[in-house]
């Protein structure tokens, strides 16, 4: 689909990005052909290797490997960052990376564990020796080989010939060279010790190092699950770590995933509790109540079956639009009717009926509204269509929603037409009292005035309904929108940004100040960060940058725990930007993560300049970035940092070069063996490898006083005599010349990374968006561009960011929901056979969409998918008791009744089963529109949109609706069945 890079120093990470619904293992399989293909245009030792096959969502364990405190070795000397990285490497990675789910354990931190050879440049001149002497030697001196085997006696031995080194000493009693019967051992020469790697990167804890370990989950995992089972194992890793050291979790998903489960659990519970109660209330029979709230879990058993048969995780997204109410709307319908026909038969028999009347009877009421039921349920399945529709990330956020949502409708569905009516024809023995309750008595004594009112004025009420319709449509054009609403997960990921070259050393002391300070708030439980690159580059992050990963205590720990997080968030950042030489961005570990993957950096909004020419680049970027800082709620805006990397460029002289006849491949080979070193083989403790590596010692590694004076061999048949240094040692007479003579040594700044996007050079501004919707920040930032800016010829721009996935949902539901309510129209109109009736109850999807448009205005909610979601719920909500109320006025003009009567009649019968429909639906609802807990943010809208939509659409159906069917069908008024108040 597209692709983008970032090349740095020693790393290019290239993300393909591949079409929605592409076999991963398929697509791996094409890269893996083209990377043989482009490995023959590479620069020799550069092996391209694909990541982990993961997800960027992918990281949901972390653990660290250290030292308790006081902790000693047995020898009484403390443990080492080398030591403590070994047991990681070899102890504790082995142990977790076979896990079933786990694809990588990556490591970041500590030192990895090498044996160096450090020649002194000086030794190897008086004994005429170079670097390459030294290579050859240790790498011809360290092997084991098999010679086949022998037969002897009737048995057969094995020839092995071993060879390999096993430690220091035998390293330093190696033979580089003889010199007239004088033997030169590397001893002799160099300096052998245990060392370590070159770092490119460090992890901290609380202010001080650690050994990190990342896990990686296998893509389509459950990260639960898989997140358990890393945290079972670790307990029994700790078993194998000798005393003092242990592996503990500092970052686990499965915390946030129980959390927002939780959540989802306490709304669907308080849900069905205000549903049970609403029905005992509005029924007033018991059993009757009883069997309508049974759906509730035997809709759920064969829900969660459904979801088990379908790999559908139980989450937030899946059982998050689930409302107990909807579920059993059919059944209440039937439940209400059966009752209803109950005791007027009861009445006119003067007694309890049998068990046949019974059963003939609640089959008869059943008939009745069965159709209306089917259809009405129907339709609510059918607008979840659009939701299918979606792709990228927000079809795979949404397609579980959807699925659980409309296998909960089929199969409350299914048991209102069998289980219901048995269950109240064989349970439900008692009188059935024929009057209402209390309760509904008054309310319909308040309801038929004004009904009959509405009626008489059924033209301006109905020209009220359509200027409510546009109103609330303009009102929706001034309303916010985002994606999603940001999930709070409750922990902080701060980026902390340094200048450009900061060295690894000087990184980790500035982190351990920021951390310090950020242990001091109380809210704080532990604070650790990944400072530059891990073994494995998933994440290619400079010295100079850290992920913080700020990890809150339980709110009910905190000395205000009503503190808003927003208001915490100023908090940290106002104390952290009173230490010197940092700059910050604030987001959410899963946050930070979810952007980067969707556009390639990890802020809210980003801003792509794309052109040739970095320093046209540079300025064009640095004139954005000003207008974006000066948009309303942009936050942590900056321009990613492409130079200012300080560089030491050693630049042979090829003339130079050619005289001496040094060719420029050996001199760069000597460069780069003496400073960064090459690996020449390696050392066996049991199955643990380390390199041997060649190297300058670190002194003079960094001394760039002594790096003009590096001796660089001639070859041996020249006879040159102009500035060599000779030396006479055995009759051989070696020749150097010093490094200054056949290069230029200089620091000067240097690029610090180049980014690309689908193979063009880009610089990347980015912010954050804070106290606004993120579909306002971005209109109003486009448009600031488009009038400040001034972008040179050949360059152009792109916007990036979550924003992108709003507008691709946004296009595809204007096309996909129009389709949907031509379908529902369809299926009104095969529910009733006429465009007129079907029309009627069509009006409600409008009528009911200015209740949600309202509510979220009220609240202050900005459009989002999540409401998108609830407009789509509400559609089909909205029609269910318009087509139960339009089905029984036609029912009673079909057997005779007048049209005005039979519309007074049919929607005072019908207030009950309108009413109780409704309450049932919004209440169900209510937990999750006021909820505040983990996960809560992503359900607001959804709930206050269908709230909202419910309260309209029931005025609609008790009053509008009952003024259109008069509207429409007044040429059938017939003056005689007019009442005198109507006449």
């Amino acid at each position: 689909d597209y692709t983008w890079s970032i090349s740095r120093y020693g790393l290019s990470q290239v993300t393909v990005v591949f079409e929605d619904g592409t076999d991963i293992y398929f697509a791996r399989q094409l890269l893996s052909q083209r990377l043989q293909e482009v490995k023959s245009q590479l620069p020799p030792g550069l092996e391209p290797a694909m990541g982990p096959i993961a997800t960027g969502l992918g990281e949901i364990f972390m653990f660290t490997v250290e030292a308790q405190k006081g902790a000693k070795k047995p020898d009484g000397s403390e443990w080492t960052p080398t030591e403590l990285r070994t047991l990681q490497d070899w102890v504790v990675r082995p142990q977790l990376r076979n896990l079933q789910g786990v694809t990588e354990v990556n490591t970041v931190g500590g030192d990895v564990k090498q044996f160096h050879v450090t020649p002194h440049p000086s030794k190897l001149l008086a004994y005429g020796l170079t670097l390459q002497n030294v290579m050859e030697a240790l790498a011809s001196n360290n092997s084991n080989v098999g010679a086949g085997y022998i037969e002897r006696n009737g048995q057969q031995y094995l020839i092995r010939s071993p060879g390999q080194i096993t430690d220091i000493a035998e390293i330093e009693k190696l033979v580089v060279s003889t010199r007239n019967g004088v033997i030169v051992r590397i001893s002799d020469i160099a300096d052998v010790k245990i060392g370590a790697e070159l770092r490119t990167g460090a992890a901290t804890e609380n202010g001080r190092e650690v050994v990190l370990g990342t896990v990686f989950m296998l893509i389509g995992e459950n990260s639960r699950e898989v997140s358990q089972r890393v945290a079972a194992r670790l307990k029994q890793v700790n078993d194998s770590l000798p005393e003092g050291v242990i592996a503990q979790t500092v970052y686990d998903r499965t915390t946030l995933v129980d959390r927002t489960i939780a959540t989802v659990e306490k709304n669907l519970l308080e849900g069905a509790l205000l549903v049970i109660v609403v029905l005992f209330a509005l029924l007033g029979n018991m059993r009757a109540a009883l069997i309508t709230a049974a759906v509730i879990p035997l809709a759920m058993l064969m829900t969660i079956t459904g979801m088990v048969e379908n790999k559908v995780s139980g989450n937030l997204m899946s059982l998050g639009a689930l409302d107990f109410g909807i579920i059993v709307d059919g059944a209440v319908i039937i439940v209400e009717n059966c009752l209803r026909r109950f005791g007027e038969r009861q009445q006119h028999l003067g007694r309890v009926m049998t068990q046949e009347e019974r059963f003939l009877c609640a089959a008869q009421a059943t008939t009745e509204v069965i159709k209306p039921s089917l259809f009405g349920v129907l339709i609510i399945t059918i607008v979840y269509i659009p939701i299918f529709t979606l792709t990228g990330v927000e079809g795979k956020m949404f397609h579980p929603m959807a699925f659980t949502v409309v296998a909960a409708l089929l199969s409350a569905l299914v048991l209102s037409i069998t289980f219901v009516p048995a269950a109240v024809a064989t349970f439900v023995t008692e009188r059935v009292a024929e009057n209402e309750n209390s309760l509904l008595l008054r309310t319909r004594s308040f309801y038929e005035p004004i009904l009959r009112s509405v009626l008489s004025n059924r033209l301006p009420v109905s020209v009220t309904a359509v200027v409510l319709v546009a109103l609330c449509g303009l009102l929706s054009t001034r309303l916010g929108s985002e994606f999603i609403p940001s999930l709070d997960e409750g922990d902080i990921a701060l980026h902390a940004l340094r200048i450009p070259g900061t060295s690894l050393t000087q990184a980790v002391e500035m982190q351990s100040a920021l951390e310090s300070r950020l242990e001091e708030f109380p809210e704080v439980d532990k604070v650790f960060a990944k400072i530059g690159t891990a073994e494995i580059a998933t994440d290619p992050m400079p010295p100079s940058v850290a992920d913080t990963f700020i990890i809150m205590k339980d709110r009910k720990l905190w000395p205000d725990p009503n503190k808003a997080k927003t208001t915490l968030v100023a908090e940290l950042e106002t104390a952290v930007r009173l230490i010197p030489g940092n700059n910050y961005e604030f987001t959410q570990p899963i946050q930070m993560r979810f952007n980067e993957l969707i556009s390639g950096v990890r802020t809210d909004v980003a801003v792509k300049v794309y052109g040739d020419d970095l320093e046209v680049l540079n300025a064009t970027a640095a004139q954005i970035k000003s207008i974006v800082a000066r948009v309303p709620g942009a936050a942590d805006a900056g321009v990613e940092q492409t130079t200012g990397l300080p560089m030491l460029t050693i630049k042979p002289n090829r003339e130079v070069l050619s005289r001496y006849g040094i060719k420029i491949s050996e001199f760069q080979e000597i460069v780069e063996v003496a400073l960064g070193g090459r690996t020449v083989g390696q050392v066996f403790e049991g199955d643990r490898r380390f390199d041997v590596v060649v190297r300058l010692p670190e002194k003079l590694r960094t001394d760039l006083a002594y790096l003009g004076r590096l001796p660089i061999p001639l070859p041996q048949s020249d006879e040159l005599s102009v500035g060599l240094s000779k030396v006479r040692f055995g009759g051989l007479t070696p020749r150097f010349v010093p490094l200054s003579e056949v290069a230029e040594i200089n620091l000067s700044p240097g690029p610090n990374q180049i980014s690309r996007g689908n193979g063009k050079r880009n610089v990347v501004i980015t912010a954050n968006v804070r106290g606004r919707d993120l579909g306002s920040f971005v209109a109003e930032l486009q448009q600031a561009v488009r009038e400040r800016a001034t972008i040179p010829a050949g360059y152009w721009l792109d916007y990036g960011g979550t924003f992108e996935q709003l507008i691709s949902a946004r296009q595809r539901l204007q096309i996909v929901v129009p389709v949907t309510f031509v379908l529902i129209f369809v299926l009104l109109y095969l529910a009733f056979a006429s465009t007129r009736d079907a029309l009627i109850v069509f009006s409600g999807v409008p009528l009911a969409l200015t209740g949600g448009i309202l509510a979220i205005w009220l609240r202050d909610i900005p459009l989002s998918m999540s409401a998108g979601v609830g407009f789509i719920a509400l559609s089909g909500v909205a029609v269910l008791n318009g087509v139960v109320m339009v089905s029984f006025i036609r029912r009673l003009r079909e057997d005779g009744v007048l049209l005005d009567a039979a519309i007074v009649q049919g929607a005072l019968s019908r207030l009950r089963p309108v009413l109780m429909t409704a309450l049932v639906a919004s209440l169900g609802f209510i937990p999750m529109a006021l909820n505040s807990g983990t996960g809560s943010e992503v359900q607001r809208p959804l709930a206050t949109v269908v709230i909202g939509g419910i309260i309209s659409s029931t005025i609609l159906t008790l009053l509008v609706l009952p003024a259109l069917y008069r509207l429409f069908h007044k040429s059938e008024s017939e003056d005689a069945g007019l009442t005198p108040h109507l006449k």
